[in-house]
């Protein structure tokens, strides 16, 4: 038989797949080749889904894999490695039946086989469910604390030296539905994100702060300090991210909403994946929202339709604010993560403009009254996604350089590292045959002068070798290699989505 020509040879999806089958709890030695800069210390985290299947069930979603912490040390130019899964509630129920038992984000779970047709009808009635608390996207610090996160409202803490989980924080009080994924970690330590929550009675889009504490304990002290109403009252808009700066939180209002009659029938009527609730205008524009961090004040502007799930940065300047995010067409990138779409994407023509993503820029005149259109324009024509910035220095200020990965996977440019300069639009990159690295960190050089002097760490996997895992080491100014850390696992490595460096004083 004739193997079928792959129309999107560059990339192959299939790293998505693994299973992590043996955690790594004693550190594994990395064989190193170059020399990490002495300056490089501490501890890389990163999360995402450490798992295919449960038993002889496979996950349907690519965001749906139990949450598996990664752990990167850095210490004397040496690197260790270790991972971890997140020991959640759903995490215990999966694999004590072997089996997928709680509905995820793409997924249904698998019907109990001793469950009786009068067990289900009653459960209706009951009004209960299984909810995930699956945290398997990102890892923020909360003070001197460490937190694996996704966008339902419950948090894990987790040691970040042994990876074990040691707490949980349920944030129904101060969000429900759902949470971004990406909160905002302030130089003086307070965090703050965006949910869902009723104000007055209405449903409001509402920004949260977690005061700073340095005992670690920042969820008693949490307030809503703005909200916006959603343009349509019972389809609030779907969001993994927002922006802030010095005056504003930036929330987009793209025409992906939560359907509340959607989601009631989920929760009372029918066991149905998050995915089901949600809702695509295509014919609508987006909206961006500006509320003042004191007044409160909240200004609308629409702009052309974009979709998005990263922010890059937002920021201010001459009596503007600029708002770049990495956009897309329409919302099936969502589409593109299921299992299903993966496996026919090389009979799928369609398949790469659903992840064509392209950096842009949306610039708001600050006097402008509000409702007034405000247009967008293209960064630069390279298709990149999980954005990152020198955060410390520039996250809220005006900057010029951002770094991610390579995201068309019809070119010969998908699952490289780039860097865009957004003041030429001049796009560097870094790849290697059959390699997958993952979203770029950038750590600065502390004697270091200008933005981009410092460099970028990225866990690098292999297409041909399902076993190797790196820790990758690039100069950031040119993304030329300084250094690896190779590592052979005892079983499959997983691709991960998001993580946090975090310096030597917190280890």
């Amino acid at each position: 038989m004739t193997e079928t020509k792959k129309l999107y040879p560059n990339y192959d999806m299939n790293i998505w797949f693994r299973t992590c089958e043996e955690e790594i709890n004693e550190p594994l030695e990395g064989e190193t080749t170059g020399v990490i800069p002495s300056w490089v210390r501490g501890t890389l985290l990163r999360n995402g889904p450490g798992c295919n299947k449960i038993g002889s069930y496979q996950y349907d979603h690519v965001f749906d894999g139990l949450a598996l912490i990664h752990r990167f040390s850095i210490k004397h130019s040496k690197v260790t490695y270790q991972c971890r899964f997140v020991r959640s509630e759903t995490y215990k129920k999966n694999t004590t039946a072997n089996r997928i038992v709680v509905t995820e984000f793409g997924t249904k779970a698998v019907p109990d086989p001793c469950r009786s047709i009068f067990d289900r009808i009653s459960s209706i009635f009951n009004f209960t469910m299984d909810q995930t608390d699956n945290t398997a996207v990102s890892v923020y610090p909360f003070g001197d604390q460490v937190y694996a996160m996704t966008e339902v409202p419950v948090l894990y803490k987790i040691d970040p030296v042994t990876l074990e989980t040691v707490g949980k924080e349920k944030l129904a009080d101060s969000l429900v539905v759902c949470h971004t994924a990406h909160p905002h970690v302030m130089p003086n330590g307070d965090v703050y994100n965006v949910g869902l929550n009723t104000v007055k009675g209405d449903l409001r889009h509402v920004v949260v702060k977690f005061p700073y504490s340095d005992k670690g304990d920042m969820f008693e002290a949490v307030e809503i300090v703005g909200s916006s109403k959603p343009r349509w009252r019972f389809n609030p808009a779907y969001m993994h991210s927002f922006g802030v700066t010095e005056n504003y939180f930036v929330i987009i209002e793209q025409p992906l909403v939560i359907s509340l009659l959607n989601l009631m029938r989920r929760r009372f009527i029918v066991t149905e994946p998050f995915a089901s609730t949600l809702v695509s205008y295509p014919e609508c524009e987006t909206n961006i929202i500006l509320i003042h961090r004191v007044t409160g004040e909240e200004k609308r502007y629409p702009t052309d339709t974009i979709y998005f799930m990263h922010v890059i940065n937002c920021f201010e300047t001459d009596g503007a604010l600029c708002v770049d995010l990495c956009s897309y067409k329409d919302a099936n990138i969502l589409n593109a993560m299921y299992v299903s779409a993966i496996k026919d994407m090389h009979s799928n023509p369609d398949y790469g403009q659903w992840c064509q993503c392209r950096p842009k820029r949306i610039e708001i005149p600050l006097e402008a009254p509000p409702l007034t259109k405000v247009e967008s324009r293209l960064i630069a024509d390279v298709g990149v996604e999980t954005p990152m910035i020198n955060y410390k220095l520039c996250n809220g200020k005006p900057y010029r350089y951002f770094y991610g990965i390579g995201s068309d996977v019809d070119t010969g440019d998908a699952g490289s590292i780039v860097k865009v300069d957004t003041k030429t639009g001049e796009v560097l990159y870094w790849k290697e045959p059959q390699c997958y690295p993952s979203e770029p960190i950038f750590i600065a050089n502390p004697d270091g002068q200008g933005e981009d002097d410092g460099v970028l760490l990225s866990a690098v996997l292999w297409s041909q070798d399902d076993r190797a895992i790196a820790l990758l080491v690039l100069n950031a100014k040119n993304l030329e290699e300084i250094a690896r850390a190779h590592f052979t696992t005892p079983s499959q490595t997983a691709k991960c989505f998001h993580g946090w460096f975090l310096p030597d004083q917190m280890n």
